[in-house]
């Protein structure tokens, strides 16, 4: 009696951790590793796996799984109601089975393709307010059989897991909104100009395209891809007649055009949640060895965003059409990149922005 006291209190206590592990971040595939790690360690079984459902064909897929066959198994994808995760899904019910090459629900397919031997296993449904969001599976217990005490410590940590990802795809939701409202608003600028229509999509898209092969943080990624967005919105700021101008600007003109990155910055510092790409919204402009405006700064001073802002604007403003010039060709562009790199702009940058850019497109 005291043994098996012991032993929920034991499960009890690494619930609370592992749960508390799985809810600490806001990143799907954080929480969906995390959900596989706890599931294992809770369980004490080989490995693991979660299959989410796709909400809209019904199928569900394997999202993560650990274990020497993990990565084979990301690919794999069940119909509805198909294999033992299907009929769990379907049904809303968990089990557990000793032997489950002799359960007539056994897709071998997993196993087939990752050469991995599901011997017998725990099945749990992951769910929220009565609706299924996939199925958490622990696979081969290392020692003995699973157990009921099993069947609830992983009921219960698949409770906390469908909260996670329920608030995790809630954030993202709201992260794609704030997203495309931004870019709607930018292109409302862009309206006004049917010579700048889509510059900021493929800023952004040769930025994004910078900030992958220089290997930046999902992170500094985020940043990346809302400070190319809105790297114009300062224009709003600037009279037509100047910022519509049909010919090149005057001196005059041009000094107040150059307004615009201070007048972004200063747009963007009434939302807390925007004061990080303030740096790459107003130095975007600036050049590597200290010419740009509006502060001024040279090389490593000017913010790492703005640096791979400033190749992607100026390469695409090379290779639009504007009134007074023609398009250059990407090799003319490519050539003026290399020309001022290491002066107007990072050669880091420009080297890695060369070697993807067959990649994206012109």
């Amino acid at each position: 009696m005291i043994d098996l006291l012991q032993r929920k209190l034991q499960q009890a206590k690494t619930l609370i951790e592992l749960s508390a592990l799985v809810n600490s971040t806001l990143d799907t595939r954080e929480i969906r590793k995390r959900a596989i790690e706890a599931a294992t360690c809770l369980a004490n079984a080989e490995t693991g796996s979660l299959l989410l459902v796709d909400p809209e064909t019904g199928e569900l897929f394997f999202e993560v799984a650990l274990g020497d066959k993990g990565s084979a198994l990301k690919q794999i994808r069940l119909a509805k109601g198909q294999g033992i995760a299907g009929w769990v899904a379907e049904t809303g019910e968990s089990l557990i089975i000793h032997d489950v090459a002799s359960d007539p629900r056994f897709f071998g397919g997993a196993d087939a393709k990752s050469t991995f031997r599901t011997k017998n296993m725990i099945c749990v449904p992951v769910k929220t307010k009565g609706r299924i969001l996939g199925v958490l599976q622990a696979i081969n217990k290392n020692e003995g059989l699973f157990d009921d005490e099993d069947r609830e410590g992983l009921s219960a940590l698949a409770n906390q897991v469908a909260i996670a990802i329920e608030n995790a795809n809630l954030y993202e939701e709201l992260k794609q909104t704030f997203f495309e409202t931004s870019q709607a608003l930018a292109e409302t600028i862009e309206m006004c100009d049917p010579y700048t229509g889509g510059h900021t999509q493929r800023v952004m898209h040769y930025s994004v395209g910078i900030g992958r092969a220089m290997e930046l943080s999902a992170h500094e990624m985020e940043r990346l891809k809302l400070a190319a967005i809105l790297h114009d919105i300062g224009k709003i700021g600037i009279r037509d007649n100047i910022l519509l101008k049909h010919d090149r600007l005057d001196p005059d003109e041009t000094i107040k055009m150059n307004e615009h990155t201070a007048y972004g910055a200063e747009i963007l510092s009434n939302v807390k949640k925007l004061h990080d790409i303030i740096p790459g919204v107003r130095g975007h402009h600036e050049k590597y060895d200290g010419t740009g405006y509006p502060d001024h700064l040279k090389g490593t001073a000017i913010d790492p965003i703005a640096r791979i802002i400033a190749v992607a604007d100026t390469y695409d403003a090379m290779t639009t059409d504007r009134p007074y010039r023609k398009a250059l060709s990407m090799q003319t562009a490519i050539d003026e990149l290399k020309k001022f790199a290491g002066k107007q702009f990072d050669g880091d940058v420009v080297e890695h922005f060369i070697r993807v850019l067959p990649e994206l497109g012109e």
